[in-house]
């Protein structure tokens, strides 16, 4: 009598890991640990500008496209995306049976030893043949071990996205603050090139003067002095000029073409940069729903929490299925006929009786992680809000500086104006109208320095509240996860 051929369980096992439950505790996002409202009560609800609206010079959107498409750290922090996808579908694909297929073929030499076994002494062959497919050591996922498992890995595959845009939104700002960096080395070296000349043709003034006795030895003297001082800085900002632009072609991840060079040299001075819009301040809720790295600081903590459900189902029994489906035969001519058929089904249950604590501190453990994450949590969302605070705080006090140094710059130049038509009247000595030139040049650096900062502190609130950035990151499902991330 032909015995009748079951079903391999697969079915029956699909429908008891869709029916199973998770041990994942409910989520609830930590309340921030920050104020309601920015200092000084500044709140907008206006959207923030797309980069390119808010980095309006054409040379800084170049450099920035550049740096996008060729920066190494931003290449990195893809490759670490797609490694994350990879892990989960890794951690997803222990969800559903393994089915493998294969052939057998086992020949086995024995000589026989007892009557009833050969008519002979002689050797005789053992044959078995077998071609089918099965599922080996399949886990059917009652208690969500493996889902909890899979759907920490989606969160951390979440987390690494927007890690990667935050690294975006860090490398434009960067790029941005860069290019602001060299054009001010470039201006102080134009203008301390432009304070050389003066103070060389002064030189040769006073040398001339002394020839006839007009001025003294201490006057050429100190003339020199100031000369070789201009040398001294000149070599000073050349040089950081050649860092700034260093630094800015590791940034851009390539080599800068001649019409990039070109265009930037182009840039004689911060006034020609095309300046910023201004920049509206959000409420610390929008900010926290704008910015990758707070969105990313929920996601590891979200994973955080799935893996209390992972270290929860460990306490509770494995049931493995192994089941097989072919046909065999002693004979390969025969392997295909009818009547061949053969299966095998071994389900295996698992019960931990006794593991010294292990399963225990497992899940201690991942409670003691969770708590780490929520404190690492609230610390992203308190940094963020002092860097809007500050940049904030910079952005109410950086533009009344500037007023302040363009005067102090107005003033200096009238003084030594005066001191050196005072000097040439013979009425003051050559040591007046130098300690004037000096406090002009020291204020026309102080107003590159203070110019300088007054942009890069609108670079950096633009940044801090979260803009300039758009999201493809994959929306996040809601329900367990079933499938791969493409």
């Amino acid at each position: 009598m032909r015995p009748t051929r079951p079903s391999v369980p697969l079915a029956a096992g699909l429908a008891l890991l869709l029916s199973g439950c998770t041990m994942i505790p409910a989520w609830h996002r930590p309340a921030p640990a920050v104020a309601t409202a920015w200092p000084g009560g500044k709140e907008a609800t206006v959207p923030l500008p797309d980069w390119r609206h808010f980095y309006r010079d054409p040379v800084m959107q170049r450099l920035i496209e550049l740096a996008l498409a060729n920066n190494q750290d931003l290449r990195i922090a893809q490759h670490q995306v797609e490694a994350a996808s990879a892990q989960f579908d890794i951690e997803n694909a222990s969800l559903f049976p393994t089915l493998n297929g294969g052939a057998m073929a086992n020949v086995q030499k024995e000589y026989a030893r007892i009557w009833s076994l050969s008519q002979t002494n002689g050797p005789f062959y053992m044959r078995q043949y077998a071609v089918g497919f099965g599922v080996s050591a399949y886990e059917v996922d009652l208690w969500g071990r493996i889902r909890s498992a899979s759907q920490a890995a989606f969160d951390r595959y979440m987390a690494d996205a927007l890690n990667r845009e935050n690294m975006q939104l860090s490398l434009i700002a960067s790029v941005a603050s860069g290019m602001l960096t060299w054009v001010a080395d470039n201006q102080a070296v134009l203008v301390t090139q432009q304070v050389l000349d003066s103070r060389q043709h002064t030189y040769d003034l006073v040398r001339q003067a002394n020839r006839t006795g007009t001025v003294t030895a201490l006057d050429v003297a100190q003339a020199e002095s100031a000369l070789h001082d201009a040398e001294t800085s000149l070599q000073i900002y050349t040089r950081q000029r050649a860092q700034a632009l260093d630094q800015l072609t590791l940034l851009v991840g390539t080599p800068l073409d001649d019409a990039t060079m070109r265009a930037l040299h182009g840039i004689t001075s911060l006034d020609s940069v095309t300046g910023f819009p201004d920049v509206p301040a959000g409420l610390p809720s929008d900010m926290i729903a704008r910015r990758p790295d707070i969105l990313s600081a929920e996601d590891v903590l979200r994973a955080a929490n799935d893996d209390i459900g992972a270290a929860r189902a460990e306490f509770f029994p494995k049931i493995q299925i192994t089941a097989a489906n072919g046909t065999a035969s002693n004979n390969i001519t025969r392997l295909f006929q009818s009547g061949m058929g053969a299966w095998n089904v071994a389900p295996q249950i698992t019960v931990p009786l006794f593991d010294a604590g292990r399963l225990t501190a497992q899940l201690r453990v991942a409670k003691a992680r969770r708590k780490e994450e929520i404190a690492r949590y609230e610390k992203t969302i308190q940094t963020a809000f002092r860097e809007v605070a500050d940049a904030l705080a910079g952005r109410d006090t950086y533009l009344k500086q500037r007023h302040a140094q363009d005067a102090l710059i107005a003033s200096n130049d009238r003084q030594y104006h005066l001191a050196i038509a005072r000097f040439q009247a013979g009425y003051d000595p050559y040591l007046t109208t130098l300690v004037a030139q000096r406090d002009l040049y020291t204020a026309r650096l102080g107003g590159i320095t203070t110019q300088l900062q007054t942009m890069a502190n609108s670079v950096t609130l633009y940044k801090a509240l979260g803009g300039g950035w758009t999201s493809t990151v994959p929306p996040r499902p809601t329900a367990s996860p079933g499938g791969h991330i493409l």
